[in-house]
């Protein structure tokens, strides 16, 4: 695919949000105003100046990411404005702000490339570390920075700059740091974590030097997210620990030891924290406590049966009856109003951003760059595939948000850094 077809489809997806905003006045029976047109013009400007940056900073770099990630940011930016205009006027500065992010990202790299990564990765270290121990400060105290407790957990942090006071989530980019932290160490110590020269029963095991760095990164940034209660963040820190040592590696035992692992850490959630018992019973036996912590499940079942295979159509469902719709239910939403056809449509463009990663990842030859990309791509599907599971019942919720669709700040923002990194891997990998 050529970078003008790559251009074209995102104006079709700038068009598709415009379009969809307008649905939702029609079936509201409100005029249609400035929202139309404001939402355009903010998808447009977003995403035509990613697309500009692409072309100027990596310009071998892969030409799907972008379309896909404006495709989903148009249906979740419609389906916000359906739900709550309020919170799609935010959205809209976090879509620039992420775009503006993503462009900082290809300039940055545009002369030192991804390998920079590989070199400060202590650094990053470092900075993951504090970012992570920062929802964790005072809530009354004179700093103007502070951590905040939401529904019980410590995940954000508010700035207050004076004129407006700004909230948003560190672990969301530490995420990112610790896969390219992951990386760099893996891609160091490859050879050394390859060697067995432990055996502990049936596994065999290299050095336990060679294991101290990274299990220490692991170990602090794990248990800070278990303090804070973000248990959905702690499993995709986890997963792509294991994930990207084995494929660093190619050894199945890390993959046996980290199944069992999680098992214990599971046992270990469901007896220690209410919090998890409440989410594993309103998953098993959501109708069972309707009235309580199955309500929020319930109706998303309920908003998914009604949508059908055409769906009601946008802005004509009853997507409200379902708790915090626009952050951990949209797909429900979007599922109710667009039907099974809407739905099979998303997931396939999930699917296709994690085989372009995927692909990206396999045909680097430089290993530090391979890890990277399937780290990021890991993440990203696993955080997909977490939260729609969660909807249909296939696992516990983890209170994480959809991908470019969800209302958040801080998870469209980092969303938006992973999708320029990996175009500016691909674009290293054909120079």
């Amino acid at each position: 695919m050529t970078r003008n077809a790559e251009g074209a489809l995102i104006l079709a997806a700038a068009l598709m949000a415009a379009f969809g905003v307008a649905l939702v006045n029609i079936a509201g029976q409100q005029p249609i105003g400035a929202d139309v047109a404001l939402t355009f013009f903010v998808m447009v400007t977003a995403f035509g100046a990613l697309h500009a940056a692409v072309r100027r900073w990596a310009p071998k770099g892969t030409p799907y990411l972008l379309p896909l990630a404006a495709l989903l940011a148009a249906v979740g930016l419609s389906e916000i404005y359906r739900l709550n205009p309020e919170m799609a006027s935010l959205q809209k500065w976090w879509i620039l702000i992420g775009a503006g992010l993503g462009i900082l990202t290809l300039w940055g790299l545009s002369s030192v490339g991804t390998q920079i990564l590989r070199r400060y990765r202590y650094i990053m270290l470092l900075l993951a570390m504090g970012l992570l121990v920062l929802p964790l400060l005072p809530q009354q105290w004179p700093l103007p920075i502070r951590g905040l407790a939401v529904n019980g957990s410590r995940l954000w942090v508010s700035l207050d700059l004076g004129f407006i006071e700004m909230r948003f989530q560190p672990g969301e980019i530490v995420k990112l740091l610790m896969v390219a932290f992951l990386a760099s160490f893996l891609a160091e110590r490859q050879a050394a974590l390859t060697m067995r020269t432990r055996k502990v029963g049936p596994f065999e095991f290299p050095e336990p030097r060679q294991m101290i760095p990274i299990l220490v990164a692991w170990f602090a940034s794990f248990g800070v997210m278990v303090y804070q209660r973000d248990l959905g963040a702690s499993l995709l820190l986890f997963s792509a620990f294991i994930a990207m040592m084995y494929a660093a590696t190619g050894r199945n035992t890390y993959l046996v030891v980290g199944g069992g692992l999680f098992t214990i850490g599971a046992a270990a959630a469901w007896s220690a924290f209410a919090h998890v018992q409440t989410r594993l019973e309103a998953w098993l036996v959501p109708f069972e406590h309707y009235e309580t912590t199955g309500y929020q499940i319930s109706n998303g079942i309920f908003a998914l049966a009604s949508g059908s295979l055409s769906g009601t159509g946008l802005g004509l469902g009853r997507p409200s009856l379902i708790a915090f719709a626009p952050t951990d239910f949209i797909f429900a939403a979007v599922g109710e109003e667009l039907g099974l056809v809407g739905s099979v449509l998303i997931l396939a463009m999930y699917a296709l951003i994690i085989s372009v990663g995927m692909g990206i990842a396999l045909r680097s030859r430089d290993l530090f760059r391979k890890l990277l990309a399937a780290g990021l791509t890991f993440t990203f599907g696993l955080q997909s595939l977490l939260i729609i599971g969660g909807i249909v019942r296939l696992f516990p919720l983890t209170g994480i948000t959809l991908p470019f669709m969800s209302y958040g700040g801080s998870s469209l923002v980092a969303n938006f850094v992973l999708i320029a990194l990996l175009i500016r891997i691909s674009h290293e990998e054909r120079v």
